[in-house]
């Protein structure tokens, strides 16, 4: 858990006032205060952390999904420089954050959305996640839409430099569905979320190609179309949580205008059925990124 600190301040020495004056200047600090201190609940919650990692939770203005309302929230991380967290899937080591919203109120739902994560190698090896600080959009589906929603957030990620460090972090935030200041962050943490791609079709970013290796069939290839000066990154999962596979490395050998990658079919869980699982492919190139599935043949 985190402990907060808390250090004495000097104030400066105070004008004697007269008792009128004193009573105006009293009422209005009550008045500043009743006045800010709401707006700074229904942006965001208190920063839960230390110098290294904190957490928050930020409002969004809700919006509507069919006949259903949905309101909208940010799960906000900030990283110290060369500090780094994990994404759902991180790679050769490293802890996934977990989100628990198991004490709120007047939820039906919720869902947390994973935006596009980057590639890390260092010396521990090559990990998938976040660095500088992320923000995960939350979409919650209330009980009664007419009502505000009490969003309670237990959270435990991991934070990495040289050590890495177990985190655990409490928020609360009631959403109104109005925006706050954190809107512009949550809007662009969904737009670096994956859209789904259809098999073998997509936009200027699209999985083109995958094929096991005819001289190595445990080695799969992937063929990215990237739009033309960006690099793409590619991410691979299998079926189910228990295969760790490793992240696909770039290889040469890909026609113009697309990227090729290659992996092993390796970390599989024991007795695993290759043929015919399902991978799912995460893409990034160009601040946008496309998520495909395919099945092994």
């Amino acid at each position: 858990m985190f402990t907060a600190v808390i250090r004495p301040i000097s104030w400066p020495a105070v004008p004697r006032f007269s008792g009128r004056a004193q009573a105006a200047l009293c009422c209005g600090l009550l008045l500043l205060g009743a006045t800010a201190q709401p707006g700074q609940a229904a942006d965001s919650s208190e920063w839960a952390g230390d110098s290294r990692s904190a957490a928050r939770l930020v409002a969004g203005a809700a919006r509507t999904d069919g006949d259903k309302k949905i309101f909208r929230a940010g799960v906000e991380i900030r990283l110290a420089p060369g500090w780094k967290t994990y994404w759902r899937y991180p790679g050769d080591s490293g802890v996934p954050p977990h989100f628990d919203f198991a004490g709120s109120d007047n939820v039906k739902t919720v869902t947390v959305l994973w935006p596009a994560p980057q590639r890390l190698a260092d010396s521990e090896g090559v990990t998938i996640g976040y660095k500088g600080g992320v923000t995960f959009p939350v979409r919650i589906e209330p009980v009664d839409p007419a009502k505000p929603v009490a969003l309670k957030l237990k959270l435990d990620y991991a934070v990495c430099e040289k050590l890495c460090i177990p985190v655990d972090a409490k928020a609360a935030l009631n959403l109104t569905g109005i925006a706050g200041a954190g809107e512009a962050g949550i809007n662009a943490a969904e737009a670096r979320v994956p859209k789904a791609m259809d098999a073998g079709h997509g936009g200027d970013i699209a999985v083109t190609s995958v094929r096991r290796d005819a001289t190595a069939p445990k080695r799969i290839l992937v063929d990215v179309k990237a739009p033309a000066g960006t690099t793409a990154e590619l991410f691979a999962e299998g079926p189910t949580p228990d295969w760790a596979l490793p992240v696909p490395e770039p290889v040469a050998g890909a026609e113009a205008g697309s990227q090729r990658f290659a992996f092993l079919l390796d970390g599989l869980p024991p007795g695993a059925n290759v043929k015919g699982a399902l991978l799912r492919l995460t893409a990034a190139a160009g601040g946008r990124a496309i998520e495909a599935r395919f099945r092994l043949d």
